[in-house]
C-alpha cells in the first residue's frame, strides 16, 4: 500500500488537467451521458485469462466499443513519454495507477463515442476503482464478465503472445497475478453478490470460451452485429 502511494503521488500534474466535475454534455451539448442509458460491461480477469480475445469477438458479434484500461494508460504514456515515466514504472511493477487517472480516461472515451454498448477490459482492478467509478460517472455495470483460468495457463499465455510489452517477463507476469488475486477479487465479489457477475470458464479453444459467452449477451437482448440493420 506504501508503494502505490507513492507512486500516487507522481500523478499530481497530470490529474489536474482533468476537470474535478463530472462532464454532463456530450457532443451534441444536449443530453447527459448518463441519460443516455449506456449499456456497460466490466470484463475482468488475469493477465491471459483471454479476455482480449474474447472482448473482440464480442464486439464482431455484438457491436460494442471496447475499451481496454491498460491500453489507455500506454497510450498516455507513450504520447508523453518525457513526463510519465514513473507511471510506466508503475506499469512495470504490476502495480496500479491512481483511480481518478483511469477513470477519466475510460470516462473521456465514452462520452466521445457515438456508440452507446461498451466493454471495459481490465476494469476495475480494485475496489477503490469500483468506487470511483460509480462515484465519478454516476453509472454502474449492467454486466461483469468474469473469465476464470488457471494460473499456470496465464503464464504459459503470456509468455507465448511475445507482444514486446515492457511488462511481459515471468516475474512480472507471476506478481501481476498475485496483485490480481488480493485486489480484484473482492470486486468479483462484490458484483457476485449484487447478481451481476457472469462467471466463465476460460479453457478451451477461443471458439470454445465464445460459446460460453454468447449466451450472456443474447439473453440481454443484444442482438448479432451481423444481423443488425
Amino acid at each position: 500500500m506504501l508503494g502505490f502511494l507513492q507512486a500516487a503521488s507522481g500523478f499530481k500534474i497530470w490529474r489536474s488537467s482533468f476537470s474535478t466535475e463530472t462532464p454532463t454534455m456530450v457532443k451534441d451539448g444536449t443530453t447527459s451521458f448518463k441519460e443516455r442509458n449506456p449499456f456497460i460491461t466490466f470484463v475482468l480477469g488475469g493477465p491471459g485469462s483471454g479476455k482480449g480475445t474474447q472482448c473482440q469477438k464480442i464486439v464482431e458479434t455484438f457491436g460494442f466499443k471496447h475499451l481496454s484500461a491498460g491500453e489507455l494508460l500506454r497510450r498516455e504514456i507513450e504520447s508523453n513519454s518525457e513526463h510519465w515515466s514513473q507511471m510506466l514504472n508503475t506499469i512495470k511493477e504490476g502495480r496500479i495507477v491512481p483511480s481518478e487517472v483511469t477513470v477519466r480516461l475510460i470516462q473521456q472515451e465514452m462520452e466521445s463515442s457515438d456508440n452507446n454498448k461498451f466493454l471495459i477490459d481490465g476494469f476495475p482492478r480494485t475496489e477503490e476503482n469500483r468506487i470511483a467509478f460509480e462515484q465519478l460517472l454516476g453509472l454502474e455495470p449492467n454486466v461483469v464478465l468474469f473469465f476464470d483460468c488457471p494460473e499456470e495457463e496465464m503464464v504459459k499465455r503470456v509468455l507465448n503472445r511475445n507482444q514486446g510489452r515492457v511488462d511481459d517477463n515471468i516475474d512480472t507476469v507471476k506478481k501481476r497475478l498475485k496483485v490480481f488475486e488480493i485486489l480484484n477479487l473482492p470486486v468479483i465479489d462484490y458484483y457476485s453478490k449484487r447478481g451481476k457477475l457472469c462467471k466463465i470458464n476460460a479453457v478451451g479453444t477461443e471458439d470454445e470460451i465464445f460459446e460460453k459467452v454468447r449466451p450472456i449477451f443474447s439473453a440481454c437482448g443484444m442482438m448479432s452485429h451481423y444481423f443488425a440493420f
